[in-house]
């Protein structure tokens, strides 16, 4: 007997009411894709719950696999068991003795019978199967509150399930159920968790880099596209967009005092942004901003930036301290790339003092003297974009996720 199943469990679908089927042939589609370089697999999908069948492949490596797509709560591997009082007292059996090889420790039983019709009741089912599995090992013992092992059995419709762990997902939304967002993606520590956190809430994502050579040369832009591959193994395909932005930043830096001179790139920044999102067809932009992190994400800087767009600009980091966002880079395997020593474009002609309460009026003062829409439209049509696909055979470092 071995694990021939893989159970999993939905995270926050069971809270969709009529909408639930929609999200759950979302994650279903989501699952074979991600699991396409496995040849051997099935995915069937039940009310609840969903069933990958190995047929042979990598129990391991299927889970690990599964750990990354959201909408999933938890996973168990699983054996399928015949509807039989018997069979599944010895499934249950096999189980514990596979979890407990030594032989001792504690366990508990949970069944959970939504097939109505078999004659034995969940309670029932419990002491069956407790008491067959202590006549048979020596030297275990039951502890309901705290046990090393807990078997749990599903009893459905078409046979019963039995597992002796669980593996936590990944939660959320299943991605490509909350529509499309444009990560501005810097390559820094914070906007790779950005773009992981809005994944998380099922939107599909794109992002958009500001490339300024020659102040930024050809490994930061590769930089980019190394954080984008990571943010593949959870998103699927994104969208890269790289806007050549030398010409943008020079322009300010000549036209624009000192200590206003951020504020005013970042207002282009995401003007720009708007652009290349509504051609998109994204309804929001995200960024890696978090409250009073440096001068340009207090309040009043991002209201003065923000004023530039009625586009929704969503920030997953905005509660978060800088501990807390490099302990989540490194858990999703991005922190290596992002620490690199390629500057992006936020670090060009930084002046020794930026306003952190920075005036709106007077920004839009020393906008006047530039020709926005000439400036903003030639970088949008001079921008380039490439396709990124998460790879069978291309795995990201993606360390104790959970």
């Amino acid at each position: 007997m071995k694990y021939d199943h893989i159970l999993i469990r939905y995270a926050e679908l069971s809270l969709k009411g009529k909408n639930r089927k929609q999200f759950e042939q979302k994650l279903e589609r989501n699952i074979r894709e991600v699991l396409k370089g496995f040849e051997a697999i099935k995915v069937k999908r039940s009310f609840g719950r969903m069933f990958v069948k190995l047929n042979g492949e990598e129990e391991t490596a299927v889970c690990q696999k599964l750990q990354t797509v959201f909408g999933i709560h938890s996973l168990s591997p699983s054996i399928k068991i015949a509807l039989s009082e018997k069979e599944i007292s010895e499934g249950a059996l096999w189980a514990a003795e596979d979890a407990l090889p030594s032989g001792r420790g504690t366990f508990k039983v949970s069944v959970r019978r939504t097939n109505k019709d078999f004659p034995i009741g969940s309670q029932e089912m419990n002491k069956v199967i407790g008491g067959h599995i202590l006549r048979n090992m020596n030297e275990i013992s039951v502890d309901v509150h705290n046990p090393d092992v807990e078997l749990k059995v599903e009893i459905r419709s078409e046979a019963a399930y039995i597992s002796s762990k669980v593996l936590k997902g990944a939660g959320g939304l299943p991605v490509g159920t909350s529509g499309k967002v444009l990560l501005m993606l810097s390559g820094g520590i914070d906007s790779p968790v950005a773009g992981y956190l809005a994944l998380k809430r099922g939107v599909t994502l794109e992002a958009i880099h500001f490339h300024s050579p020659p102040f930024t040369n050809e490994r930061a832009k590769q930089k980019v596209e190394d954080l984008v591959k990571v943010l593949t193994q959870f998103g699927g395909t994104i969208k890269l967009h790289i806007v050549p932005f030398t010409d943008v930043q020079t322009l300010i830096h000549k036209q624009v005092p000192d200590n206003y001179e951020m504020t005013v790139t970042r207002r282009f920044m995401l003007r720009i942004a708007e652009k290349i999102a509504k051609v998109n067809h994204a309804k929001a932009i995200v960024n890696g901003e978090s409250l009073g992190q440096v001068a340009s994400q207090t309040l009043d800087s991002m209201y003065t930036i923000n004023s530039v767009t009625n586009l929704p600009v969503l920030r997953p980091l905005i509660t978060m301290d800088k501990l807390e966002v490099i302990e989540q880079a490194r858990k999703i395997g991005t922190y290596e790339i992002s620490i690199l020593p390629y500057e992006d474009c936020c670090t060009i002609f930084l002046p020794a003092e930026s306003k952190t309460k920075p005036d709106k009026d007077k920004a839009e003062r020393y906008e006047s003297f530039l020709n926005l829409e000439e400036i903003i439209d030639d970088a949008v049509n001079r921008t380039t974009s490439h396709e990124f696909t998460a790879s069978a055979d291309e795995e990201s470092e993606i360390n104790e996720l959970f």
